[in-house]
């Protein structure tokens, strides 16, 4: 029976290993669909240097986002938008507002913000203060609060 190979693999592969990962695999997988699709290198001492000089590239590119997502955070985190809605009896509002209405009062702030990381807890869709959270990516969020007002 032939022995494993050993493989770094340079992106995620299901059932085997995450990108980076020093895997063990039989030498016909590596040979025949591995190498042939650069889903995997050869684990040499230049391709293991290489692979831990990426990692550490990509930390760092993590921590420089995380560090910018941390600043939108803090301009964010308790801010007050005011949304004009008309509304009938009762405070319901016609129609709702959307995460685009809130993106475009921040954008209006100077605040651009894609309105896909806006998480609203339910369809608003009446007047008064709704809180809304900003997912910004690197595990950071940001809470505010959105005034939705008579027009």
């Amino acid at each position: 029976m032939a022995s494993a190979l050993q493989v770094i693999l340079k992106q995620d592969v299901d059932n085997l290993g995450r990108a980076g990962e020093l895997v063990r695999v039989k030498p016909g997988y590596a040979r025949n669909y591995l190498l042939p699709r650069k889903l995997a290198v050869a684990a040499t001492r230049g391709n293991l240097r290489e692979i831990e000089h990426e990692k550490r590239l990509a930390q760092a590119q993590s921590a420089r986002e995380r560090s910018i997502a941390e600043g939108y955070a803090a301009q964010i985190e308790g801010l007050t938008v005011e949304i004009p809605m008309q509304a009938g009896d009762g405070d319901r509002l016609f129609g709702s507002v959307t995460s685009r209405d809130v993106a475009d009062a921040l954008a209006k702030r100077g605040i651009e913000v894609d309105r896909k990381k806006l998480v609203l807890n339910e369809a608003i869709k009446t007047l008064g203060e709704h809180a809304i959270t900003v997912k910004l990516g690197h595990e950071v969020a940001a809470s505010f609060s959105v005034i939705v007002s008579r027009a």
